[in-house]
């Protein structure tokens, strides 16, 4: 069984945002759609940067949120910004959410956003594969898994992996 890519799992009508735009537009957008964050594009679609409900929060709790008219989405966002490539493999998306605080990933290919994946997106990937393969699990393979991963599944004392 081939292990889904990034392609395979990511959504590809995401809510973006713009730098310009104003920040009080953004966090409704945001609540109107129900979303954690959204991508912040530039007008030919390249990611800049992320606006999460973290960032927003932070805005409420350093008391500016009644000062912030006219500010836009620039100022706030996270520009730190980590992306996939659709050609990414469900375990190297595993392995960056498990090393980050990130609840999804700009999905990039030749600069361009093309999609968007969440954690639930590979725990849903991760799902299909037990479920369609539920006696030959690719994941058993330590080919497939980063050197972080291996050490959290050592078993104490074994040199084998606990899978």
């Amino acid at each position: 069984m081939k292990v889904p890519s990034v392609r395979d799992l990511m959504v590809t009508r995401v809510i973006t945002l713009r730098p310009e735009m104003d920040i009080y537009e953004a966090i409704n957008h945001l609540l109107k759609n129900r979303i954690s964050g959204a991508p912040v594009v530039d007008a030919e679609m390249h990611p800049v940067g992320m606006l999460s409900e973290k960032d927003c929060l932070r805005i409420f709790a350093n008391g500016a949120y009644h000062q912030i008219a006219g500010r836009h989405v620039s100022e706030y966002m996270s520009v730190d910004l980590s992306t996939v490539s659709p050609d990414d493999g469900l375990f190297t998306v595993a392995d960056i959410f498990l090393r980050n605080a990130f609840r999804r990933l700009p999905v990039v290919e030749d600069g361009i956003l093309v999609g968007q994946i969440s954690r639930r997106d590979v725990l849903d990937g991760s799902r299909k594969i037990w479920e369609l393969s539920p006696m030959t699990r690719p994941w058993t393979d330590s080919k497939y898994l980063s050197e972080e991963l291996k050490a959290a599944l050592k078993s104490p004392g074994t040199k084998d992996y606990e899978i």
